[in-house]
Formats: structure tokens, sequence, C-alpha cells
């Protein structure tokens, strides 16, 4: 993405690049989206909801992670947890710390993608002009 942000270095900078690349194609961004409760009763939260029009929304899932470690472990519950939402959902990852297989795993999920893949796969499915670049 010519002109993208920089890396983020932490979970909240990731989160705050979505949101600017949301509304860098005029979408609408609300975060923190409560949306029920997860089975073992704590609050569901989507940490950003993005829409040009009311009838197609996307909740979508920042993961920052510097180094390795457990976080990714996490990960696989939160590709089966977004089955449970009212809307569509994405996770939006970025950082070193993923290992290729977490990666390849999220990859091939359909339901993530990398934070330097996001404008335009945002694009395609809002169904906003394509980048020529």
């Amino acid at each position: 993405m010519p002109g993208g942000p920089t890396a983020p270095r932490t979970g909240k900078d990731l989160e705050l690049q979505v949101q600017q690349v949301a509304e860098s194609l005029d979408l609408i961004v609300k975060s923190q989206v409560r949306v029920g409760r997860r089975i073992y009763g704590p609050m569901r939260k989507i940490d950003l909801v993005v829409w040009k029009n009311p009838e197609k929304r996307l909740g979508i899932e920042c993961k920052y992670q510097k180094d390795p470690g457990t976080a990714e472990e996490k990960i696989p519950t939160l590709i089966q947890d977004i089955d449970a939402w009212p809307i569509d959902g994405l996770v939006v990852f970025s950082g070193n710390g993923f290992s290729d297989h977490m990666k390849a795993f999220l990859l091939s999920s359909g339901k993530a993608v990398q934070l330097e893949d996001l404008e335009t796969w945002l694009r395609l499915y809002f169904g906003l002009d394509l980048n020529d670049d």
C-alpha cells in the first residue's frame, strides 16, 4: 500500500492503522462493539465494525504479535468465534512473532489478511474501485 502506515508496534497501533485504512476508503468505523457473550459468559466485543451501507457490515479483529509466544494459540478459537458473529468477520494480523505455520493457517482460513493487504481486501469486499498501482 503506497504511502501506507508504518509497521505497528503494539496491538493498539494495529487497530488504529486498520481504522485509518478503512476511513481512507470513506468507510464508517466503530470500535469495541459489544456482540453478546462467549460460551463461558464474558462479553464478546469486536475490535472494529466497518461499513459503507447498513446492509453490509464487517467485523475486524486486530492481532499483533511482536515476538514468538503463546498469543497465537488463541487464534484458532478466534476464527471459530467469528462464526458466531451476526456479521461477516476478518482477522487483520501483523508482527514478526507469528510462526510461519500460524500465518499459513490464518491465510488459508479465508478469514484473515495481513495489514499490508487490507486495503485491497476492503476494496473487493465493499465493491470499491481497485487501485491500479
